[in-house]
């Protein structure tokens, strides 16, 4: 069974608690990391934490969402090991995964609809990753970040 993680913040919690509700009922397990409202909050630390659970193989894939995705996104890819791609559309979500490898799916409360949304999760839990070409491009992705991390440590 496959797990995802799911985390809004208040422009994205409609969204969010449809999504739960859809996820569920296609047989997935779905971890909510909040917001439990549509009562305003800060995003980065959920974000964070839909892309921890995702790291730490809690969760297979993770779904933020906010008003345009965007900030989400960006949180989220704050995370070692996650990549966070802002899918708006299908043609997103099918890039995304098939030639990037993306872990976390961002999208916008404000932007896509309910049914929209379905489709983009559908795309994005069921296409796969190409590989070949493309997995220089991730194994290079994941070496910048690694250097990236390297350095911020030596500099404290």
């Amino acid at each position: 069974m496959r797990k995802i993680a799911i985390g809004a913040d208040h422009a994205g919690f409609e969204l969010k608690q449809h999504l739960i509700k859809y996820l569920s009922s296609k047989g997935l397990q779905v971890a909510n990391h909040g917001t439990d409202s549509t009562e305003s909050v800060d995003y980065p630390e959920i974000c964070a934490n839909v892309a921890r659970a995702v790291r730490d193989g809690k969760a297979d894939f993770g779904i933020v969402l906010g008003g345009s995705g965007q900030g989400e996104q960006i949180a989220a890819n704050k995370i070692n090991g996650v990549r966070a791609a802002l899918c708006n559309d299908l043609y997103l979500a099918e890039m995304a995964r098939s030639h990037n490898n993306a872990n976390v799916l961002s999208m916008g409360g404000r932007v896509v609809s309910t049914l929209q949304a379905e489709q983009i999760v559908d795309k994005f839990l069921s296409t796969e990753f190409e590989g070949e070409r493309h997995e220089r491009r991730v194994v290079q992705i994941s070496e910048i970040e690694k250097s990236e991390s390297n350095l911020n440590r030596e500099s404290k």
